[in-house]
């Protein structure tokens, strides 16, 4: 089996081109990949599996929705929401009869009058102001033979919006804590944020939780690490919380992968929130639960579906900063819940997200999209084998637990 491979690679600044700096590795080792470029002039021969990763961002991504719309295949799903994306390989190309074509689709004529307002400079854009409303998605599902998602919201959103293919869940993988010595912070609990600073990470809400934190924990200090959003007028929201004077907010902007590392390990808390969602996962969440930090993390999306014992979790409500300031107020006061919550985070991660699980669920997937039936009917007979040797009936409980796991993986009928 030979598997094109197509995604951003570094020195691209993008989350999905560090996680295939991460993922390849390890994928290399199994089976034979052949890593097809931004650059690359012809495309690879002998090819069995065309594998894509697709994120909403038109200029990381726009190369490969063309690719795949050339040459159908597995798309790795990291967002399910893709307005942006779509907007980009549109109206970014002066096509506003495309990007009509695609918001009619998805939401009929009323979407269409919509796009035209935005076209026409009427309402502001949709993917600033209702990109969960109009993922437009299905510009991508209807090109994918399969999917690989990271979590089950984003499957159940496929699936809601009619993809009918074979869907595999496969967590992210998750990068191995380097040693790194944290950087010198003064004062504590640092509270850790790591990302792009905008509203849609909650960075408004968390910096009046902070504010409140601060009338209890006078020496916290807050961490945030990542470029700010143009229009995102930082320093105003500083001054009027009282939080301009240099000592309780520490900011840097984007940093090398050593300098987030050694940036994270100086953290009590690390904080990742959302909203909107566009049903991705977070790799700065997972860094930090690598490291073993405590998380905080909305109530949405992925980040909903993390154990209870490594994230506390707030709701996106009327009472998001009074919980925020609560959670973090809870994890600043009480060493023995951090300490507990670093166990389970590092237990968790070697459990669900270690690399080498993560790239033999990938080499399955892709062996079963090569071999179609044949390897399908390998497998099943296998574990029909495998079955019987162990004394599991047909009517056994065990059996029905098989089936499940089989049709989960795109095996079983």
């Amino acid at each position: 089996m030979k598997v094109a491979y197509l995604s951003p690679l570094p020195p691209e600044r993008s989350g999905i081109a560090d996680y295939s700096a991460l993922l390849l590795p390890a994928l290399l080792r199994k089976i034979d990949v052949a890593v097809v470029r931004r650059s690359s002039r012809r495309s690879p021969r002998g090819i069995d599996v065309w594998l894509y990763h697709v994120g909403n961002d038109a200029d990381a991504h726009g190369w490969i929705v063309e690719a795949l719309r050339r040459r159908p295949g597995i798309v790795v799903l990291h967002d399910f929401v893709l307005h942006h994306l779509v907007a980009g390989l549109t109206l970014g190309r002066h096509d506003g009869q495309a990007y009509l074509g695609a918001m009619e689709r998805e939401g009929g004529i009323a979407g269409r009058l919509l796009a035209h307002g935005v076209i026409e400079n009427r309402i502001p854009p949709l993917w600033e102001t209702r990109p969960q409303d109009f993922p437009l998605a299905r510009e991508v599902l209807d090109h994918a033979t399969g999917l690989i998602v990271h979590s089950r919201h984003v499957e159940e959103r496929a699936r809601g919006a009619g993809y009918a293919g074979p869907i595999r869940h496969i967590p992210h993988p998750a990068w191995p804590a380097p040693g790194v010595e944290s950087a010198p912070v003064p004062g504590g609990p640092v509270i850790g944020c790591f990302g792009n600073v905008n509203p849609s990470k909650r960075v408004p809400q968390l910096l009046e939780a902070f504010a409140r934190l601060r009338r209890r924990h006078p020496e916290a200090r807050l961490l945030l690490v990542g470029a700010a959003a143009p229009r995102f007028r930082l320093d105003d929201r500083l001054e009027r919380l009282g939080l301009a004077d240099g000592d309780a907010v520490h900011r840097e902007d984007y940093v090398s992968e050593e300098r987030l590392w050694s940036l994270m390990a100086a953290c009590d808390v690390c904080v990742s929130l959302r909203w909107p969602t566009m049903g991705e996962t977070s790799g700065s969440a997972l860094r930090a639960l690598s490291l073993g930090r405590p998380l905080v993390v909305s109530d949405v999306g992925w980040f909903s579906e993390l154990p209870d014992d490594v994230a506390l979790k707030v709701p996106v409500d009327a009472h998001e900063v009074e919980l925020l300031t609560g959670a973090l107020d809870l994890l600043a006061s009480s060493e023995p819940m951090r300490a507990a919550m670093t166990r389970a985070a590092r237990d968790y991660i070697a459990r669900e997200h270690r690399l080498e699980r993560v790239a033999d669920a990938y080499a399955e997937t892709l062996e079963l999209a090569a071999g179609g039936d044949r390897v399908r009917d390998a497998v099943l007979w296998e574990v029909a084998r495998a079955a019987g040797e162990t004394g599991i009936g047909p009517d056994d409980p065990e059996a029905l637990a098989l089936a499940r796991a089989l049709r989960e993986v795109g095996v079983g009928a």
